[in-house]
């Protein structure tokens, strides 16, 4: 057997067993020599510095400390930078791919749980089964029995915003239902909305005609309150706005203001700020569903994660290269 390249983790050390379960590390271990028991958290430690020297393929996660120049002059071989979680943003300098050192991101693995919370959340709100158990809870109101007019999912008009990974699979998942799904983006053009089987509107069309609208942008500067007062006010009575993206791009005054009227409901699994205060009125409201950020991969949807992370590591071994680039000009607009 050819010998393995060095590989090393860098992350918290209590998510390796999570993310790389006995099976996944086993697989990860085939192609790469990797010691589970040894994790950096602190790559200038000079305990690692022989390891770190060694290192050609490091397996980064949550917590993963920052790859500046220092850190990438103490790992010469360094050729790899496999990440078992979303976004690299918070480590990776653009030191790494000045070097030329390869950089893939499990973003593509994530990206499934928060399509199908995203697509069960959807079809439970053409139902309004969120405020009308909140009725039921609260006021005992009769549940309905028979026909319960202006609910349903047949025809239900669903606005995507954002082309991203997640909501290119929330408009896959969608498919198969008798929903009308628009998408709205600005670096999307109408082939490839085409492609997508959607068409494609302007911001405000998709919020006037849509009555449930899903986030699924990026968080930028230029997309913080991208739903805020104006463009809440151009949804129709009666809709329903779901973010799983990230709180900031949703003016949470604004929707608080919305929500007390009682004209609009919110499915939020994102909040600004997050955690929310304990005093915040999304607690309270009946018109808000919130969930503690929980669409992401958890539990057992970890090992989907790792498992990206070892097919990835896989390839490089091989000399195949990384299936999920990450380009440094990706990162201005992504998560």
């Amino acid at each position: 057997m050819p010998e393995r390249p060095q590989a090393l983790f860098a992350m918290t050390a209590e998510n390796v067993p999570l993310v790389f379960p006995p099976e996944v590390l086993a697989r990860l271990r085939e192609s790469v020599d990797i010691d589970p028991g040894l994790v950096a958290e602190d790559l200038t430690d000079p305990a690692l510095a022989d390891v770190l020297a060694r290192t050609e393929i490091l397996v980064t996660g949550w917590g993963c400390p920052r790859l500046d120049a220092a850190v990438l002059d103490a790992a010469p071989k360094l050729r790899a930078v496999l990440h078992s979680a979303g976004s690299v943003k918070g480590f990776a300098t653009s030191e790494v791919w000045r070097r030329g050192i390869a950089v893939s991101s499990a973003a593509e693995a994530n990206a499934v749980p928060v399509a199908e919370y995203t697509l069960a959340v959807i079809l439970l709100a053409g139902k309004d089964v969120f405020v009308r158990r909140e009725r039921l809870r609260t006021e005992g109101a009769p549940p309905g029995w028979g026909v319960v007019p202006g609910i349903g999912n047949h025809g239900r008009r669903v606005g995507v915003i954002g082309a991203s990974r997640i909501g290119r699979k929330v408009i896959e998942l969608l498919r198969p239902f008798d929903l009308s799904v628009s998408l709205t983006d600005p670096y999307v053009d109408e082939s490839a909305a085409s492609e997508l089987g959607v068409p494609l509107l302007p911001l405000d069309e998709l919020l006037r005609t849509s009555e449930i609208v899903t986030v699924h942008a990026p968080e930028t500067p230029e997309t913080r309150h991208l739903i805020g007062r104006r463009e809440l006010a151009l949804m129709p009575d009666g809709a329903v706005l779901v973010n799983t993206a990230r709180g900031s791009l949703v003016d949470t005054d604004a929707l608080v203001a919305e929500l007390r009227s009682g004209r609009l409901s919110a499915v939020l699994d994102v909040t600004d700020p997050e955690p929310l205060p304990a005093d915040s009125p999304l607690h309270e409201l009946p018109g808000a569903f919130v969930t503690p950020h929980l669409a992401g991969s958890q539990g057992n949807e970890l090992a989907r994660l790792g498992l990206a992370v070892a097919e990835e590591a896989e390839r490089v071994v091989s000399g195949a290269g990384v299936a999920f680039p990450v380009t440094f000009d990706a990162l201005e607009r992504g998560a």
